[in-house]
């Protein structure tokens, strides 16, 4: 039932970026909504992803893996502040590209 509203969460998303591209006429240069990608992948694919991990690292605990569990637990989280730390760049980068070229 998930996997299925994700698939159509995406489709659909798929669809209206296909639509607005092609809406645009032959003269204006064609943009991509990199906000509405970001806007949509932090709160449909992201929640998504986390309740996997966390029914993963549920059953594994019942299993009475709890070192594998808190292994995973922290690789996720390090893996959490790497992405964390590549958007913050993301964002310095562009401020410090500004104050050079400006």
């Amino acid at each position: 039932m998930l996997v299925t509203q994700l698939g159509q969460a995406v489709v659909v998303h798929a669809g209206q970026v296909l639509h607005s591209l092609a809406a645009g006429t032959a003269d204006e240069p064609k943009t991509i909504n990199t906000d509405g990608i970001l806007t949509f992948l932090a709160t449909k694919i992201a929640p998504i992803l986390l309740a996997i991990l966390g029914i993963i690292f549920i059953g594994r605990a019942g299993k009475g893996e709890v070192s594998r569990v808190l292994t995973s637990s922290a690789i996720a989280i390090i893996g959490l502040v790497f992405v964390a730390g590549a958007v913050s760049l993301l964002f310095l980068g562009d401020t410090l590209v500004k104050l050079a070229f400006k």
